[in-house]
């Protein structure tokens, strides 16, 4: 039994491992196309078994698969039985198959062969009948070529002496003829130059070319030479009408002499007459140029135009050879005289010579200006421009120079026109008229320059541009920006309040409270009128048009420089000229606003929050923040109404600033009492106060959330990135509230909501929002000390980065307001320093009014002598000397 098993056991083996190969298999998949698992290459037994039994109940019907399975099987017996005995026959019926096919090659390989006789000899018969008719056919060759050279040989010989008898009656017109086929002739006897004869007619044919070439040129000398008038041997214009076509026909550098010679001969007056000594030469009368050799071409072809042949482009010649012997000239005599050229007359000249250059391209083909067989060749000089005008070239410095003085002018006029700049009444005045004046004249400029170079001249052209762009932006854009003026009792008044309080130290609540009265004081900003808001907003337009403007003037100077300048032309700088003056401009605007509700977050300051009895409406210094951005936004928003971007950029700018503001102003506010030692909540009214502030915040959430749109009929949706900046700040100020409202009593539970409600914030946030709680100093440092156990390693990063921003933020009050100080008696009235003036007083006078609110906390919180030196030095390191 064992080794049945084993048997069976290895035939399993045995046929599991038949391997057919991939082109087999598709063979088979091809004649035996089935989608039974069975028939499939990769077929698994175990899969297919779970397949069919994929649970206990299903082998309840075991039998049946059983009973279909054996009955497969017998089938494929059944068909395997019937293939075998199919093939039983097989070999034998192959075998004879394959003996008839051999008997086939047989017949046919005899057939094969008794064609290829056939044709052997049929291929004989034909060569014998054709053998007479090739004899023939090259006797008759042999014929022909002797016939036709003796023909040759004939009209060589007799064709010499005929040549010579009418050469010397000079009969061109019947030598023309005669003369081109003895050529042909003589060059088909170029073969047979070994044989004496032959060489002695060539040389007669050579010699009677060279006499008639010299005899052609004598007679055009004597033709055209001022005594031929008394020349009785002179020839008749149908002669030499008929030499011009002999002339053609002998070599090329016949026809070559004779138009040099003729040609400096018509120009031999022009020479004369416009020679550099004579005042008719210089170039406010290059024009007479011009007109004499129109006048003479035309008197030429009067004359002459029938003589000469049209091939030889004599009238186009001859002005080729005026324009090189006139640039030739020019240069020479502008070298000499370089001092008295000035723009109106080198434009002249170039405008007359461009024009006279203009007509030859229309009058003639320019096949001439370049002698080259190749047509390719001829096509890249085929026109008259520059011939002459490339000698201005090196004098465009003039025509440059010229345009920057125009161009300083200009600008110079456009500064004193805006100098009492009104703008228009309507809505949206666009932009300053003398903006788009400036690029008219700078779109003339190009093309004119265009006209006479793109190459260096065009580049220097780029670089007055660049020059002006930017005088443009700082003598007519920003010298008329509005500025407030800044307080000038600025350092004497902070020298002061130092006075005071070194000198009074027993009374350090009343100094410092007399400190931050003048900080706050300092602070205040004058704002703009509503004429000067819209001014600002006409000039922001008025930099966005030009920014537009010089990259298009980029874009055009680039496509029509010289490829060799294209890398070079880089208006970039003046394009940062702009986009300085518009984030100046939206800078002033904030500002503006800015200091608009400073006041109303001083009221705000003053607002007793901890004697609140009741939640009434927004407080007064909500609706104040609200009523001044109702009167300003809407006005920036109708004069930036084709300026959107840079709308949306000041509304961003501005919650950016307001709400950190706003949010240091919260810290200043107590609006709880200080709580009981035995830890009980906060009585009533110190939630309400906070309640009240809570709801004040809401309101100025959603004021700021529509400040786009304020005033407007069109209610717009503001941008997300705006959104976003609105609600991440103000739910900053909401959850500074909500922590204020929290008691601090279990500390762990307080501290535990604080990092719910502010995650980011950091230590010094945290001891601000204890003083706004009006916690005793005692409680503060240990709720400190648990606040930092609770994150120490965050706390400590921030710690850190604060200390950082600290000291940074008192050497730039130094920096400020000392550069302020010093830019007030150095820098000069109506430019854009004095604007950078402006704007560093109002950062300086921003930072004081920090700085006062510190002193302010730190007074109420040290009032024991020995901290008052603290506070000195304090001051000392935050304000300047």
């Amino acid at each position: 039994m064992n080794l049945v098993e084993e048997e069976s056991e290895s035939k399993r083996d045995h046929i599991n491992d038949i391997v057919l190969s991939e082109d087999v298999q598709r063979a088979i998949e091809q004649v035996l196309q089935s989608s039974d698992p069975l028939d499939q290459p990769d077929f698994n037994p175990t899969d297919y078994i779970n397949q069919l039994f994929p649970n206990e109940q299903s082998l309840s019907n075991i039998d049946e698969v059983i009973s279909k399975m054996e009955y497969d099987i017998s089938l494929i017996d059944d068909n395997i039985r019937s293939v075998v005995r199919g093939q039983v026959n097989t070999g034998e019926n192959g075998r004879v198959a394959l003996k008839e096919a051999q008997q086939s090659l047989t017949q046919l390989f005899s057939l094969i062969t008794d064609i290829k006789s056939r044709a052997e000899k049929t291929e004989d018969m034909v060569k014998e009948i054709t053998r007479d008719i090739k004899q023939l056919d090259s006797a008759k060759n042999n014929l022909t070529y002797a016939i036709t050279t003796l023909n040759h040989l004939h009209m060589l010989v007799g064709g010499v002496e005929n040549l010579k008898q009418l050469s010397e009656r000079r009969q061109y017109g019947e030598v023309l003829n005669p003369l081109q086929a003895i050529i042909e002739v003589n060059q088909h006897f170029q073969q047979y130059s070994e044989i004496s004869q032959i060489q002695t007619l060539s040389a007669q044919v050579q010699q009677i070319q060279s006499e008639l070439a010299t005899q052609i040129t004598d007679d055009f000398k004597n033709f055209f030479s001022p005594t031929a008038h008394s020349n009785t041997n002179r020839m008749t214009i149908t002669q030499l009408k008929d030499a011009c076509q002999v002339a053609s026909v002998l070599d090329k550098l016949v026809k070559k002499n004779i138009l040099k010679w003729f040609i400096n001969l018509q120009l031999q007056e022009y020479i004369q007459l416009f020679h550099e000594n004579q005042d008719i030469a210089w170039l406010d009368k290059i024009d007479k140029r011009y007109a004499w050799v129109k006048r003479h071409l035309l008197d030429f072809e009067e004359k002459y135009g029938t003589v000469f042949p049209a091939d030889w482009e004599v009238s186009e010649r001859i002005t080729v050879q005026f324009c090189t012997i006139t640039r030739e000239e020019l240069s020479k005599i502008m070298a000499r005289r370089k001092q008295e050229i000035d723009v109106k007359l080198l434009l002249f000249a170039i405008q007359k010579t461009s024009n006279f250059e203009q007509l030859l391209d229309k009058r003639f083909n320019g096949t001439t200006l370049v002698e080259a067989t190749s047509e390719e060749v001829r096509k890249e000089r085929d026109s008259f421009s520059n011939l002459i005008g490339s000698c201005f070239k090196p004098y465009l410095d003039i025509y440059t120079d010229s345009i920057s003085r125009d161009l300083t002018a200009l600008v110079e006029q456009f500064a004193l026109q805006n100098q009492q700049m009104v703008v228009p009444k309507e809505i949206n005045p666009g932009i300053i008229p003398n903006c788009a004046d400036l690029f008219v004249f700078y779109k003339k400029c190009m093309v004119q320059c265009m006209q006479l170079s793109n190459e260096k001249p065009m580049y220097d052209l780029v670089l007055i541009f660049k020059k002006h762009l930017r005088e443009y932006a700082s003598k007519v854009l920003e010298a008329r920006i509005p500025k407030p003026q800044p307080p000038n009792s600025t350092s004497s008044t902070i020298s002061s309040s130092m006075s005071l309080l070194t000198k009074d130290f027993q009374n350090l609540s009343t100094a410092a409270g007399q400190v931050i009265h003048n900080f706050l004081k300092e602070g205040e900003t004058p704002r703009f009128s509503a004429e000067d808001t819209r001014k600002i907003c006409y000039i922001l337009a008025t930099a966005e048009y030009c920014l537009e403007t010089v990259q298009q003037l980029e874009d055009k100077l680039k496509e029509k420089i010289d490829k060799n300048y294209i890398t070079k032309v880089d208006l970039a700088d003046e394009k940062d000229v702009y986009h300085r003056i518009i984030s100046n401009c939206i800078q002033l605007l904030v500002h503006d606003l800015d200091a608009a509700c400073e006041q109303s977050l001083l009221l705000m300051t003053k607002i007793a929050w901890h004697s609140i009895s009741n939640v009434g409406d927004q407080s007064g210094f909500v609706n104040q923040i609200i009523t001044n951005l109702k009167q300003t936004v809407p006005v920036i928003r109708d004069n930036l109404a084709n300026s959107r971007k840079y709308y949306t950029q000041f509304c961003h700018k501005f919650v950016n600033s307001f709400i950190p503001k706003y949010i240091n102003t919260l810290y200043r506010l107590r609006p709880t009492i200080s709580e009981g030692a035995s830890g009980s909540s906060a009585a009533s009214g110190n939630i309400l106060g906070c309640e009240q502030l809570l709801l004040d915040t809401h309101s100025l959430k959603t004021v700021l959330m529509d400040l786009p749109s304020i005033g407007s009929q069109v209610q717009r949706k503001p941008p997300a990135s705006y959104t976003k900046v609105v609600v991440k700040g103000m739910a900053k100020a909401e959850m500074i509230i909500k922590v204020v409202m929290q008691p601090v009593h279990p500390a762990s539970l307080y501290i535990e909501q604080y990092l719910k409600l502010l995650p980011e914030s950091s230590v010094v946030e945290f001891h601000k929002i204890l003083e706004m709680k009006n916690v005793r100093k005692v409680e503060q440092q240990q709720l400190v000390e648990a606040y930092k156990r609770a994150c120490p390693a965050q706390q400590h990063q921030q710690q850190q980065q604060q200390q950082g921003s600290n000291s940074s933020a008192a050497s730039a009050i130094g920096e400020h307001v000392g550069s302020s100080s010093q830019a007030t008696e150095n820098a000069p009235t109506g430019t854009s320093t004095g604007n950078h003036q402006s704007q560093q007083m109002a950062a300086a006078a921003a930072a004081i009014s920090g700085a006062g609110s510190s002193i302010m906390a730190l007074g109420d919180s040290l009032m024991d002598k020995g901290r008052i030196k603290k506070i000195e030095n304090l001051i000392k390191n935050r304000l300047p000397n």
